[in-house]
Order: C-alpha cells, then structure tokens, then sequence
C-alpha cells in the first residue's frame, strides 16, 4: 500500500508465511490507488477516527451479505485494500485470533480493527453498526413472522446475492493462498481438508468444530514455532524484533486497553458464565429472561469457527421449548436473506419468545462471550505481536486459518450455486472482483440485479437443478 504520512512501521508480510510484499510493482499500486479512499492518518485526532469508524461501517451494515466468510472478505477490501487501517499481515493476525476465540469471527474482526482504529468507544459503535440491520429487521420478523417473507420462496431479488458474495470468498482465497509459503501453503491444505472432511462425513458430527478447529490452529502454530527452532528451516521468518517500546507503539495507543484490563476482561468473561449457569442450573432462579440469556450466553461462549454450527446447538435448546421446528426454519432462512452474521439469528429467536426485550436479552448473550472475548485479547495481541517466537507461532495459525477459507469455498459453493442462473451469476460476479476490481458491496448488488433478472418470476432462465440434470433426482413435475 502506498506510504502516507503518519503511518507506522509495519512488519514485513514475509514474517507470517507470505511472499515478501511486490514492492513498485504497477499493476499493483494501479489497484490501490482505483480502489484507495480518502484516508485519515492514524495519528489523526481521536475525534477524526472516531467519525471515520462511523463512516465506514454504518452503510457496511446494510450490505453485507453472503455468510462468515463473504463478510471477512467484505471486511479486508474496505479497511485493508482502500482505507490502509491495517497491512495484510496485521488483518490476517486479527482474523486468524477470531477464529481461534469463541463467537462470530466476522463481528470479532469489525470489533478489534475499530478498536485498533480509535479505542474502545470505536469498537462499541462499530459492533453495534454492524449489526445494527439485521437485529432490527430479525427480531420485527420474530414479532410478526406471519407477515414476512417464506423462506422456501424467497422473493426475486435476494436469489442472486449468494453466487456473488461466494466469488468474493473464492477470491480472498485466492489472494490470501497467493503470499503463502510452501510450509503455509501445507497448513492451508492440512486444516481446509479437516474442515471439508468435518462438515462431509455422516459420522463426524459438524458442532465437532467446535474443538477441532482450535487444535487445528494451535497445531499450525506450534510447527512454525519448532520450524523457527531449526537451524535449516523450511520457512522464513525474518530477524527477531528490536522489541517492543511503549513510548512508540502507536498502535497499543490506540487501542487504549492496558494489559491488566484486558486480563481483567477474561476474568469477567468467566465470572458471567459461572454465575448465570449457576443461577439457573443450580439455584433454579425461575426468571424468564435469566433463562433466555443464560442459553445464549453459555452457546456463545462454546462456539468456534463458522457461525452455522451455531444452529444445531440454538435448535436444540429453543425446540418446542420456546417454539415450533417451523418458526425456527422460517426464522432461519430470513436470517441468511439478511446482511451481517448468523449470530443475529438470536434476535428473532427471542422475539418469537418474549417479545421486543426477549430478542434484545438473545442478542446480547449470544454475542456477548465473543465480543468480550476480543476487547481482551486484543491489547495481548498488540504487545506479543512484536515478539520473535509469538510472530513464529501467528505465521503458522494464519496459514492454518487461510485453510478454513478454502473449505468455506467448497462448503458454500455447494449451498449457493444450484442452477445454471446461479453459476452465471458467480461467473459474473468474480469477474467484476477480480479483473476489475469492483468494490464488495456493488459487486454483491450486481449479482442481485442479474440474478433477480434471470430468476423464474423474470425471464427464468438457467433455472434447471443441477441434480435433477444430472439425474441425481426425480423431476416433481414428471
């Protein structure tokens, strides 16, 4: 990215398994600059920062659509590629720690980039920016379900958004896979193969993500750390740091988090989930909304990887005890029409059961654990980024969780392209992201446009299932 004035010293991309950045390369600095907005320095003014967080993620909350990943990729091409909040090695370093955390990676990577940005007043706003839209929207159609949309029918203009917000994941893929090393490209390939393996095996469960995908991690971790041992290692990884000097790390400055409170932070994580198991398991205090926020609260806080092994957990606990099977699934297809993570599924699961304060309690126990969570690793991350051996042991998690990408790319291609409509659509939609450079947000209102044209209430064409092409079904209307 181009240099610009106040920007700090950044480590070299080369220190977490990535090819060392193409330094004056044309083609490249071409791309920054069509895609680049205005910038605010980092030194700018709290105030500045602060309304420059507004600006970015208030209409980001509007469009962003197409499931965990989609909206990761959303994420990089706003705050990495046009507004230079961070490197590419410093946003993989905070996407690679959300996963490794319970709660929704996407809303965990919103909150800690605001918080890096303008402190923690920042990453309040921007988490409640994001997620603002669907909250609204999710617990209204909890209230008055009856009045809204059959998630068996959805109407003509959301059938195109999945194929478009898919081609972005492939690209971030492709992008992400492209500034790896040869030991990264074979952690990559190690966690997306357990990730594929996980959600295709009748006899692996899919909520078994929720421990293996961690280990997976720690494990990708640990190699590059023993690879950095070795005198003869496979990957690069750069000379030790001079260290870490608090009068001239801006960037801990910002964060505005000292250590202690950050592990106070964890502390008090632990100290709610204690209390409110206890409180209801174990003192039996009969309180309907204690109840409610003790469920979600204790599911956010077990959760790990893609915010759909969420669902079988929620099912479990809210059916028939707050609701029909049939309110939960129309639920959750108005869910994935909507922009923002699965998580805000818990807004519509408490309005169907108590109401306007019933979604308000879900959403805040469901995605309280992982935003505490971040607020306290955060200033952890900030220090121990500067440290040899934690550098070594982030270059291999990244690597790792670059792999979670590319199942995601196998697992959602699958969910979102069924026809020849929608294949046109993710043709189409790639193109625009990857030849020439369309920002996220238009693309994914593109595919919209063209699939709603191509939909069957159009001109219903390509509407054929691929399956029952391929004869892998019966035609219902034979």
């Amino acid at each position: 990215m181009p240099p610009e004035e106040g920007k700090q010293e950044v480590l070299e991309s080369d220190e977490l398994g990535s090819k060392p950045a193409e330094e004056g390369d044309p083609e490249k600095e071409n791309e920054r600059e069509e895609t680049a907005v205005q910038r605010v320095p980092e030194d700018a003014p709290w105030a500045e920062r602060m309304k420059e967080v507004f600006t970015t993620f208030w209409p980001l909350g509007l469009v962003a659509f197409g499931g965990p990943q989609a909206l990761v990729v959303i994420l990089r091409d706003h705050l990495v590629v046009q507004r230079g909040w961070l490197d590419e090695e410093q946003f993989l370093e905070l996407f690679a720690i959300g996963q490794g955390l319970p709660g929704p990676t996407s809303t965990q990577l919103v909150v800690s980039t605001a918080l890096s940005r303008a402190g923690p007043l920042g990453g309040i706003m921007a988490f409640m920016l994001w997620n603002i839209p669907g909250l609204i929207f999710l617990t209204l159609s909890g209230v008055l379900i009856d009045a809204y949309i059959d998630p068996d029918n959805p109407p003509f203009y959301l059938v195109g958004l999945p194929p478009a917000a898919i081609s972005l994941v492939f690209k971030a893929f492709y992008d992400f896979t492209m500034k790896l090393d040869k030991l990264g490209i074979a952690l990559a390939l190690m966690s997306c193969l357990i990730a594929i393996l996980i959600n295709g095996d009748e006899n692996i469960k899919p909520t078994s993500s929720q421990f293996v995908f961690p280990i997976t991690l720690a494990i990708g971790g640990l190699v590059t750390l023993f690879d950095s041992k070795r005198e003869n290692s496979w990957s690069d990884y750069g000379s030790p740091s001079k260290g870490w000097d608090a009068s001239d790390d801006r960037l801990m400055k910002r964060i505005g988090i000292p250590l202690w409170v950050g592990g106070l932070i964890f502390v008090v994580w632990g100290a709610v989930l204690v209390l409110v198991i206890i409180l209801v398991d174990v003192a039996e205090v009969e309180n309907e909304y204690l109840t409610i926020f003790e469920v979600m609260y204790r599911i956010g806080s077990i959760i790990f990887g893609s915010g759909q092994v969420v669902l079988p957990l929620l099912e479990t606990e809210v059916v028939p005890a707050w609701m029909t099977r049939d309110q939960f699934l129309q639920g959750l297809g108005l869910a994935q029409s909507m922009p923002g993570p699965i998580f805000n599924f818990s807004a519509y699961l408490g309005a169907v059961y108590k109401g306007v304060p019933g979604a308000l309690v879900a959403f805040l126990g469901l995605f309280g654990p992982g935003v505490i969570l971040i607020f306290g690793i955060v200033p952890f991350w900030a220090r121990l980024r500067h440290v040899f051996w934690f550098k070594a042991v982030l270059k291999g998690v990244n690597a790792t969780a670059i792999g979670l990408v590319g199942a995601a790319c196998v697992n959602l291609w699958e969910a979102a392209v069924s026809n020849a409509a929608d294949a046109m659509v993710f043709v189409f939609a790639g193109t625009l992201a990857v030849a020439y450079n369309v920002q996220a947000p238009i693309i994914v209102f593109a595919g919209g446009v063209l699939g709603a044209i191509l939909c069957d209430d159009a001109l219903d064409l390509g509407q054929i299932p691929y399956c029952l092409k391929s004869g892998f079904i019966s035609d219902p209307d034979a």
